[in-house]
This record gives C-alpha cells, structure tokens and sequence, in this order.
C-alpha cells in the first residue's frame, strides 16, 4: 500500500456529523434552543477542512449536514418581516430537532450497552492489568473523534513555527507504526496520548502517528478514554 495515497475512514470510526454538531454546542456552551448557527456552522467547516487535510475519507452525511447548515446560516440572514400575520418558524428548529432526537437514541443505546457489555469500564487486557483504569473507573470516560482532533490541533500548536507540520508529508509506513506502538502497549498497557509524540519526531512521524491512532481504533485494537479530572487522554490496549 502507498501511504500517500493513505486514507482513513472518519464514518464509522467513532461518530458522525451529528456527534460534531453536539460537540460544537458542548465546546462553546450554547443551549441546543439557541444555536449560534453562524458560529457552529463556521467551526463545523473548519472541521471538515482540517479532516481533510489529514487525509480523513469523509462521508456524504458529513457533507450533507454541511451544506444544511450553511443553508440554515443564510436564512438567518434574511431580514425578518413583522407585518406577517403568523410570526416565522425559527429555520434552526430544522436541526434542533432532530438533534434532540439523535440524543434521546444515543442516550438509550449506550444504557443498552452498558447494561449487556460485561466490564464495560474495564479498559486493560487482565494478563497486562496496570490497575490504572480499574483503580478509579469512573475517572475516565470514553472519547470520540472530535476531542481527538482537538488534542492533535492543540499540540500542533505547541509545535514551534520551524517544525510546522505539512500535512502531504506522509514518508513513513502507518503500518510500521502501528506496529510500533502495538509493541509499547504490549509492554506497557496503556500510554498517554501526548507520551506518543514526545520523541523528536518529523514532520510525517506526526502525521502518521494520528493517522494510526485513528486506524488502530477502527479496526479496535485500542481504546480511548480521557480522565475527567486533568483532562489527559489515554490509550488502552484491548
């Protein structure tokens, strides 16, 4: 395989488009009633551009919901007309309300889930038992793709202009470094995100780290959790 040619699948990796909508609202602590739609729907682009860039395959649904916001952005626009006799449908009910019915059927699968799955706090393989996750298991939460990208974009930023990533760089086998970090895990159990990046790594290493950490998720080789208390994300070895 042509690691340049390299993509990974954002569908059905951990979440889609209306996973980063409720992220969006989650980050900027807006109520769902009162979407800033002009805002959500400019950092929601943003995510897609900065998908895109990493090299993410994305799906139609991401795009769909895409174009309805930029949609939704536009009507909020338009001058409101106070001579109608019946007073407008705010256009944002249009994504409201399926929102609030994507929650209520996401809220029931994972009490579905958590009440079938045996040892769903349980992150470790018991031969490679750490004790970190079952020390405190309700100090962890599971995370999905959107704060992964948060976390990746923050320590871009800490990369110094010199050392500024380019995304087309990919010279290093992902396959190579999944490897690799399947190799510290089966040593070590579990390690933090940042730990994974901390060598003085290239440009494309970077890249081709994140691009692993995704891969390996997909194919459920890891598991991701963040403490709830220092924010510090890690990944466990199934």
């Amino acid at each position: 395989m042509n690691d340049n040619n390299y993509q990974v699948k954002v569908e059905n990796i951990f979440e889609g488009p209306m996973d980063l909508l409720i992220h969006l609202i989650r980050k900027n602590q807006v109520d769902i009633y009162d979407i800033p739609v002009a805002i959500i729907t400019d950092q929601y682009l943003e995510y897609l551009r900065w998908i895109k860039a990493m090299n993410l395959d994305l799906a139609g649904d991401f795009l769909f919901m895409a174009s309805t916001l930029t949609y939704i952005k536009s009507r909020m626009l338009l001058p409101v007309h106070g001579n109608n006799d019946e007073e407008e449908e705010d256009p944002r009910l249009e994504i409201t309300r399926p929102l609030l019915e994507y929650i209520k059927m996401k809220s029931a699968a994972e009490q579905l889930a958590n009440r079938y799955i045996l040892g769903e706090y349980t992150f470790i393989r018991k031969s490679k038992d750490t004790g970190i996750a079952r020390k405190d298991p309700e100090t962890y939460v599971q995370i999905g793709l959107f704060e992964l990208v948060d976390a990746f974009k923050n320590l871009l930023e800490d990369i110094s202009t010199q050392h500024r990533v380019d995304f087309k760089e990919e010279e290093i086998s992902i396959k190579d470094r999944i490897s690799e970090i399947i190799e510290i895990l089966e040593k070590k159990g579990s390690i933090t995100f940042t730990e994974l990046f901390l060598s003085p790594y290239d440009r494309s290493m970077i890249v081709v780290t994140f691009l692993a950490i995704l891969e390996m998720v997909k194919i459920a080789l890891v598991r991701i959790v963040q403490n709830v208390q220092t924010g510090s994300i890690r990944l466990f070895y199934i």
